[in-house]
């Protein structure tokens, strides 16, 4: 037994595994540490550590929510409010980024001069340029400078201002039923592709026709009615968004150059023509080497959402990582928090990108 265990320890998978395993130790090690030094520096300090802050009530507004709030809420709760925002504001932020790379990416291949020469003119401006300087540059160099109320802008049922957009809003929960199925079509596994792109959108626009809509109405200095989309909203998407959709637009253009030349050529030989070759053959294909590096840009995004801190939309950091650690003092507790949601999030839209990039290898596209 004892030879065994002696030829099994030369062997390099042995040797891998006690490598991996002192690996894991050192680091089990440092954590105890630094748990160890900063329990003793805050018990010089008289400080406790503890979540039962979290159910003390919070006692300030927050401007913009998605979820109810009001001032007598818990700290746990304005954590889920802010987490919210930050999770509506990252959603929008791929939904731009992603349309505006691959418009991008497709200008560049188009072998339209004006086209390609625009295309690769933003996305040098987007990949170029700091992403808060984007941010700051939206809010007040083109929100701020938008008309009062009385002076908004239309078109059709929106108004913009200089309190951001007003949206119609659906009368009815009937619209949101008729979308979600609609959503729900879209990403269901084992649906073909003709029916994910005739279905969801003709779900969408059923949604839309048969639903009564509030529209926003100017009552006294400001509109009424409707959904609003406030600026600092507005500035973090369009800067994130814009931001992204550089990157995007060159993964989209690698992953396109990268199917083989035969698929076109077999594409050219069928009589497709070069709009349906590329929705038919190249895009379907170049998705299996475009997901793996989406995913990074995606999660950069949700990571990005903090920097509404610098424009005071209520975010996660901009709420919970600054206001409640300043009323509560919790900084520790409040930190290992914040962490902890950002990590939880980003690891979930990994492990979605992940299983749905192992799906479409599986199935091979069809």
């Amino acid at each position: 037994m004892i030879a065994g265990w002696a030829r099994w320890l030369r062997t390099g998978s042995a040797r891998a595994a006690l490598w991996q395993g002192a690996a894991v130790l050192a680091a089990l090690g440092l954590i105890a540490l630094a748990v160890a030094n900063a329990s003793d520096n805050m018990a010089r300090r008289n400080i406790g550590f503890g979540f039962g802050f979290l159910l003390s009530p919070a006692g300030f507004d927050i401007p913009y929510h998605l979820l109810p709030w009001e001032l007598t809420d818990t700290y746990g709760y304005a954590l889920v409010v802010s987490l919210a925002n930050t999770l509506f504001v990252s959603v929008l932020a791929i939904v731009l980024a992603s349309a505006l790379g691959l418009l991008q990416a497709l200008m560049r291949l188009s072998g339209n001069p004006l086209a390609a020469g625009t295309a690769r003119g933003v996305v040098e401006l987007a990949r170029n340029t700091p992403q808060l300087v984007l941010i700051v540059f939206w809010y007040f160099a083109v929100l701020q400078a938008l008309p009062v109320p009385r002076a908004s802008l239309m078109v059709g049922g929106a108004v913009l201002n200089v309190r951001g957009l007003f949206l119609p809003e659906p009368a009815s929960a009937n619209f949101y039923w008729i979308a979600g199925a609609g959503l729900l079509l879209a990403i269901l596994p084992r649906v073909p592709w003709r029916v994910r792109l005739l279905g969801a959108p003709a779900l969408l626009a059923v949604a839309i026709w048969s639903t009564a809509w509030v529209r926003p109405e100017l009552r006294g200095f400001n509109f009424t009615g409707g959904v609003r989309l406030p600026p600092e909203l507005l500035a973090l998407t369009l800067g994130i968004g814009l931001y992204t959709s550089g990157f995007i637009a060159e993964l989209v253009r690698a992953s396109i150059l990268g199917v083989a030349p035969g698929q076109l050529e077999a594409a050219r030989s069928l009589g497709l023509s070069r709009p349906r070759t590329m929705r038919l053959v190249v895009l379907p294909q170049a998705l299996l080497t475009l997901i793996p590096p989406l995913t990074s840009q995606y999660l950069n995004i949700i990571k990005s959402s903090t920097l509404g801190a610098a424009i005071a939309f209520p975010e996660v950091l901009q709420i919970f990582a600054r206001t409640v650690l300043n009323q509560s003092g919790r900084a520790i507790e409040v930190m290992v928090l914040v962490l902890g949601v950002f990590l939880a999030v980003n690891l979930l839209v990994s492990a979605a990108m992940n299983r749905w990039n192992r799906r479409l290898a599986r199935q091979g596209l069809r």
